[in-house]
């Protein structure tokens, strides 16, 4: 089957991207190195995936032609976006990189004739500042990212309603895992601890709690949509994990690991930010058979192990965020 990954070079993207073409597809991806993080670590991710058969395009959804890149596509991830929580970065680019990308690439695809399903992927940051609600309840995002993904994700399903394009949104809890983005916690955290340097943490975040999930039950969560995507069209899902852990207990398990303390540096509460979020997976439970299956702890081993390999033997850890 052919299939196209938006973000491919990011995080997730990459992870996805992998695995499918493991399973024998052919796999392109579509990515505009965007400098939110370090670009150069998105082309480590890009060497990695294209020496094992994936093609990637180095493309903006906004401003490019897409109309050869998709050509003859059966099946979409659409995992490009402007990810995060941040006070530096401009309404405009949320708008621009979450609403604007997805209407430009749903123009591009809505006559494929052999599309099996549009899968958008969107956040647990939709629920607001507590994120523990069934799929059903009411949205309240507390922040420029949310709002522009809740958008997003209705736009994708608005295509589904009024065009009859095959599509569904998955909405997914604090990933985590090896080439996690530098900016998120548990690969700044590790770096923090391995270079002496004080790590900054949010006024209060240490009681804050999450469904953090590895990267491992997200991708199987995805893989479960691709194998039976008529389960699927026209709904919305959770994915992640449904155990929840404070932040201070997350935090003591990578000390643990690593056999070191961190060093706090206290900064301001950041605007927007959630609270607590626990997976509501029953609906993917019962529909898909979703079901996560890896500790924290042991998807935290890994992430130790790839930032100490991949990232900190490189010098790598030197470049800005």
């Amino acid at each position: 089957m052919k299939v196209l990954i938006t973000g491919a070079a990011g995080f997730i993207g990459s992870h996805l991207s992998e695995k499918l073409v493991e399973m024998g597809h052919n796999v392109i991806g579509i990515d505009n190195f965007d400098s939110y993080y370090s670009p150069e670590l998105k082309r480590l991710n890009a060497k990695e995936i294209t020496s094992k058969g994936v093609q990637i395009f180095e493309a903006d959804l906004v401003t490019d032609d897409l109309s050869k890149i998709v050509e003859d596509v059966e099946f979409i991830y659409h995992l490009a976006a402007q990810p995060g929580i941040s006070t530096t970065i401009p309404y405009e680019k949320y708008v621009r990189n979450n609403l604007n990308a997805t209407y430009y690439l749903l123009e591009a695809v809505k006559s494929l004739s052999n599309l099996k399903c549009f899968v958008n992927i969107a956040t647990s940051s939709i629920y607001g500042k507590f994120a523990y609600d069934s799929e059903e309840s009411a949205p309240k995002p507390t922040s420029y990212y949310g709002v522009t993904k809740l958008a997003a994700e209705q736009l994708v399903l608005a295509y589904h309603r009024e065009k009859g394009l095959p599509s569904c949104s998955l909405r997914i809890f604090s990933v985590l895992g090896p080439r996690e983005r530098p900016e998120k916690l548990y690969t700044k955290l590790i770096r923090s601890i391995l270079i002496d340097e004080d790590f900054p943490l949010f006024e209060d975040s240490l009681n804050h709690s999450r469904s953090y999930t590895a990267i491992t039950d997200i991708i199987n969560g995805f893989l479960l949509v691709f194998e039976h995507p008529e389960k699927a069209i026209g709904e919305i899902f959770n994915i992640g994990s449904d155990k929840e852990i404070s932040t201070k207990d997350g935090i003591a398990i990578v000390e643990k690991i690593m056999d070191k303390k961190a060093i706090f540096d206290i900064k301001p509460k950041r605007p927007g930010d959630q609270l607590h979020t626990r997976a509501n997976i029953n609906k993917a439970k019962c529909i898909l058979s979703y079901k996560p299956r890896t500790s924290l702890e042991e998807v935290l081993q890994t992430q130790v192990k790839w930032y100490k390999e991949k990232i900190f033997s490189q010098g790598l850890h030197k470049l800005t965020p």
